[in-house]
């Protein structure tokens, strides 16, 4: 194996892990956003930011194929489960839960890939996989029943919001998996701009009715320069994960790529705690060994699988 060879892995496991990372702390960040902006006006400007700094790459290189009708609809598909719904799911999880909470929901990620593999791939979910979902699941449980005020969740809101908080991630958790599995198809056949460019474009057209009405409401002179400047930074920060996470998707299978979503809830958990001063008690320290122990057990079989796959014949 050339030098060349081994970099381009690198490369793209570099570009997956900062893409989750970064998705994990715009998760964290969306929540002050959201107490200033409503939710849709803050979908539609964060998809007009991220857009207007990919518009260049909108145009279709010479050397890539007309896209046929599937592919239209895998990219409409891909922007609508993966951009628009991930968005309202996430940003309304986290104002009724907190960044640390949805850390630890979204490391159900590689366990929600693995089950959409079984239903949509006909995949074999492996009994290290299963144990995976269990943690994942009692992660969940033992953050969702940790009361307020005693080292447990930070209270945002009753504890019927908070549920509805986590009925929410979960869905965006979905959604996540599903953006996984239509990304690896797109990038057969598209280039990562191009991907991230229509992404983009579609999320601000998605959000675009919502968007508009939300803003004629709006008294944007109320709003701060310092939030202005988090906005900014949110808007192109969340839309170039998108070409980081396309770009390592490219060269890695998507059952390993999955792996690489256990950076989300270390992402979201650093701005969580660090940034926005959300408490780190035993509850959530608990959820977080639990929420780990399953990424381990889900990236042990892709990871076994890889070195099988490595190894010559003659050396068994």
């Amino acid at each position: 194996m050339s030098a060349s060879d081994r970099e381009v892995p690198l490369l793209s496991y570099g570009s997956l892990a900062a893409s989750m990372f970064v998705v994990g702390a715009c998760v964290a960040l969306s929540k002050p956003l959201v107490a200033v902006f409503p939710v849709f006006l803050l979908g539609w400007l964060r998809f007009g930011i991220g857009g207007a700094g990919m518009l260049h790459w909108l145009r279709r290189p010479a050397s890539e194929p007309a896209p046929t009708l599937r592919v239209r609809l895998l990219v409409f598909l891909e922007a609508f489960i993966g951009s628009f719904l991930f968005t309202v799911f996430m940003v309304l999880g986290v104002s009724y839960s907190g960044a640390v909470a949805a850390g630890v929901v979204m490391s159900a990620i590689p366990a929600a890939i693995a089950v959409l593999s079984r239903v949509v791939l006909r995949e074999t979910i492996r009994p290290r996989v299963l144990a995976a979902i269990l943690c994942a699941v009692s992660g969940i449980a033992l953050l969702a029943l940790a009361r307020p005020g005693t080292g447990g969740i930070p209270a945002d809101g009753a504890g019927g919001d908070r549920g509805l908080g986590y009925v929410l991630l979960g869905c965006a958790v979905l959604c996540e998996a599903c953006y996984a599995v239509i990304g690896k198809r797109l990038t057969d056949v598209l280039s990562s701009r191009r991907i991230s460019a229509l992404m983009n474009l579609w999320g601000f057209a998605l959000m675009l009715p919502a968007g508009a009405w939300t803003a004629w409401h709006f008294d944007f002179e109320a709003v701060s320069w310092p939030v202005w400047g988090l906005l900014l930074f949110y808007g192109l920060a969340s839309s170039w994960t998108i070409w980081l996470w396309m770009t390592g998707l490219r060269r890695v299978p998507a059952s390993h790529a999955g792996v690489f979503t256990a950076m989300l809830p270390v992402g979201s958990a650093c701005i969580g705690v660090w940034m926005l001063g959300e408490p780190f008690g035993v509850s959530q320290v608990l959820a977080f060994g639990l929420a780990l122990a399953g990424l381990l057990l889900a990236a042990w079989p892709a990871r076994a699988r890889a070195a099988a796959d490595r190894t010559p014949p003659w050396a068994g």
